[in-house]
């Protein structure tokens, strides 16, 4: 247990009410639609707009600054990419980059929200060249769609089909050559004609704490905010490797600084506030810690299959193997098996129960 006997950090009282919350802080009682809407144009702010101003990924930014390079000098489109990785770590953020270093206009959709081939005519039809479609999450597409951008990848061509029976007439629509950039949690689900039609090809890893300090600074000049070194640390140390969880949790230290009056984000007040999201020293939050405290104390360590785990979890599996899964494995705290989920001497450790070796028994 923290004492906070000798604290200094002025803590917001939970129970007060609205108006007189927002008068000790200095803050309108009522927010608007118009301040909704400006917060999420502060948070896409915070995204680069250039390649330069990406911070990690050091690898794949040099690859993509050399062909964005080559296509620009030969005066052609890049050719079509494809991103994968976990959620939060810039597949997004590179796919506006791209479009932005090339001069072009981007046209962002998901594969959940192209239910037929026909939907997707008049976005390709009105691509300019040198146009960016991209699509997240595509490997959500279903197959028809799949299948009808694949001569639109490769020739630049869509055929498509009015009518039925003897009246059925096919109908060829010529496009200006465009780049295709998708976005994909997991590639493997991906077909495969469709995987080998893309150029470009990068998977994304988990950021290290120096490159998510530099993001948070990089962040906290943006919003305004004075931020220690050892604070940004801090934050950076919980932020599971992602830079949106970073800026996150910045936002946060930020509204919990403004509230206690405080100037400049210290580290005795970004650890307080971390806290009090729940948001342990390793970064793990509450549905962290809840899937692996039901693998050690439910499934007596494992191995358990996803659907059990998501069945008790009161969770659908795809969240589960998203969204947490990958940081967890990454970090150590969880190992997959051909019979299942375990968690692994770290997890133990981590939460200060013994740990049994069922590999030794």
């Amino acid at each position: 247990m923290r004492d906070f006997e000798h604290e200094k950090v002025k803590r917001p009282t939970p129970f007060k009410s609205r108006q007189k919350f927002a008068a000790e802080a200095e803050l309108p009682a009522v927010q608007s639609l118009q301040e909704t809407e400006e917060d999420v144009v502060l948070n896409l702010s915070l995204r680069p707009k250039r390649l330069s101003e990406f911070v990690g990924q050091k690898e794949i930014i040099d690859n993509l600054n050399i062909c964005l390079s080559a296509a620009g000098q030969r005066k052609e489109p890049l050719e079509h990419t494809l991103f994968s990785g976990p959620p939060g770590l810039g597949k997004t953020c590179l796919a506006h980059i791209i479009a932005h270093e090339m001069h072009g206009k981007i046209t962002a959709t998901s594969g959940p929200a192209i239910d037929k081939a026909g939907d997707l005519i008049g976005i390709l039809t009105n691509l300019e060249r040198g146009d960016i479609l991209f699509i997240d999450e595509i490997h959500r597409l279903s197959k028809t769609v799949e299948e009808f951008l694949y001569p639109a990848m490769e020739d630049f061509n869509i055929d498509f089909v009015i009518d039925k029976g003897p009246y059925a007439k096919t109908i060829k629509f010529h496009l200006k050559p465009f780049t295709l950039v998708g976005a994909t949690t997991r590639v493997g689900l991906l077909a495969s004609p469709m995987r080998s039609r893309f150029g470009i090809f990068y998977h994304l890893e988990f950021y290290g704490v120096n490159d998510l300090t530099e993001i948070i600074r990089r962040s906290a000049r943006i919003l305004g905010v004075r931020i220690e070194d050892d604070a940004a640390v801090e934050i950076a140390r919980r932020a599971r490797g992602t830079p949106r969880i970073a800026n996150r949790l910045l936002r946060r230290v930020r509204d919990y600084a403004q509230v206690s009056q405080k100037t400049v984000i210290e580290h005795l007040l970004a650890v307080q506030a971390l806290d009090d999201l729940r948001t342990d020293k390793a970064g793990l939050d509450v549905m962290d810690r809840k899937v692996l405290t039901t693998i050690m104390e439910t499934y007596d360590g494992g191995p358990v299959g996803i659907e059990s785990l998501a069945a008790t979890l009161n969770e659908e599996p795809d969240t589960i193997v998203d969204t947490i899964e990958p940081f967890l494995l990454k970090a150590g705290y969880l190992k997959r098996t051909s019979r299942g989920r375990m968690a692994t001497r770290m997890a133990y450790e981590h939460f200060g129960l013994p740990y049994k070796d069922k590999q030794s028994e």
